[in-house]
């Protein structure tokens, strides 16, 4: 086999990222998230047969490496005694710690949201994901069966756990889910990482203001003419807990956003919950317009997580292209990457579209392979913006 040299600059920087995974690992990530990139395709028969045709090999033989690839936990569908599974929990820290370095050094934010989304009634996947530009990216995710009962509880637990100590101490983080994610263990949870929860609450129950023992419904606290609140506060009678909670009503919003927060009133602003609403675009750059992995034909949870891990590692990429070439449409780059220096252009495309692009562009131009950094937007560029009533 003659691996090209596309392929082998991508498994160079696959290399560097993920020490902990073996050679034959690596070279399936690579390969894997390469040919995502390529197909705009997580297809078995697409991905093989491309990296058939570019590396001069048959493609039954791609084939089969790849599927064993995603099967690497299986002792039973594996070949050889000598293949080391791969846990894929172990590289979810690998990927934070990635996207950390390609901040900028004056960066000292992190909106991250947690979310479940299901493919019919095979898969639910729970996923902690990186907020940036209009998109996102899986760091930490579960693949269990559409069908299964029981709680999340672990799961969320153990992703949580997966991360811990890996986003500097300096960095404000902010954690947002939906409605229907919220229990105090989660609040904790997060709480416990030193990171923020920023929880949105139905308006059903009841609160009581800070030093008194007056409890009144959390549905009368904002009208639609009565907008904005904030304050320390006990929430909820049963399972109480302390917290700061930030209301907000606007005119076109069918209900108000409650959020619960550990950060001081003063600190936080209840409109860094639209950072959200980017977790429902991640979902279309996953299924339709990128990796259309809502056609996977994969059945089993675990292979299923092998395989999200390549397609996050190759949304980091096109995010990273998508997200320069943005900042290059608005204004040239400048030295110290100051991601504040940047307004945004006006937007035809996505910033993961954006990405796909580039990279085409520059391989039909003759160009290496290229890996870009990151420039998020900070959290207070949103402060005078508004938001879709998003759950």
């Amino acid at each position: 086999m003659k691996l090209n040299q596309h392929l082998k600059d991508w498994k160079q920087i696959i290399s560097y990222r993920f020490p902990r995974l073996s050679l034959p690992q690596i070279s399936g990530l690579a390969t894997w998230s390469f040919g995502m990139v390529m197909t705009q395709s997580s297809s078995l028969t697409k991905v093989s047969t491309l990296i058939a045709k570019v590396n001069q090999e048959p493609e039954n033989t791609v084939r089969q490496r790849l599927k064993e690839w995603y099967k690497s936990g299986e002792a039973k569908a594996k070949k050889g005694n000598k293949r080391a599974s791969m846990e894929v929990t172990g590289s979810f820290g690998s990927i934070l710690q990635w996207i950390i370095d390609l901040l900028p050094q004056t960066t000292r934010e992190l909106p991250i949201a947690i979310d479940a989304t299901s493919i019919g009634q095979n898969f639910t996947v729970l996923s902690v994901n990186v907020l940036y530009r209009r998109c996102a990216i899986p760091i930490a995710w579960k693949v269990v069966r559409g069908t299964e009962k029981g709680s999340w509880k672990p799961y969320w637990k153990q992703l949580f756990q997966s991360l811990k100590e890996i986003v500097p101490q300096d960095y404000l983080v902010i954690v947002s889910a939906d409605r229907g994610l919220y229990a105090s263990w989660l609040y904790e949870e997060i709480v416990a990482l030193s990171w923020h929860p920023f929880l949105r609450i139905n308006h059903q129950g009841q609160y009581c203001i800070s030093d008194s023992s007056s409890w009144q419904p959390l549905a009368t606290l904002v009208t639609p003419k009565n907008k904005n609140w904030s304050g320390q506060i006990t929430c909820f009678k049963s399972n109480p807990i302390d917290c700061t909670l930030l209301a907000q009503w606007d005119d076109d919003y069918t209900d108000p956003w409650l959020i619960l927060t550990d950060l001081n009133p003063v600190e936080a602003d209840v409109r860094w919950y639209g950072f959200r609403s980017w977790i429902e675009c991640s979902y279309r750059d996953v299924k339709s317009d990128g990796w259309q992995w809502h056609k996977t034909r994969l059945r089993q949870p675990d292979r299923s997580e092998r395989h999200w891990l390549a397609m996050s590692v190759a949304m980091l990429w096109m995010l990273t292209l998508g997200g320069e070439q943005e900042i290059s449409d608005a204004q040239p780059l400048i030295d110290d990457h100051s991601s504040a220096s940047f307004p945004i252009p006006t937007l035809t495309l996505s910033c993961f579209i954006n990405g796909l692009l580039t990279v085409i562009a520059q391989l039909l131009n003759g160009q290496s392979i290229s890996f870009g950094r990151l420039f998020p937007l900070p959290l207070n560029h949103f402060s005078d913006l508004h938001f879709s009533n998003s759950s």
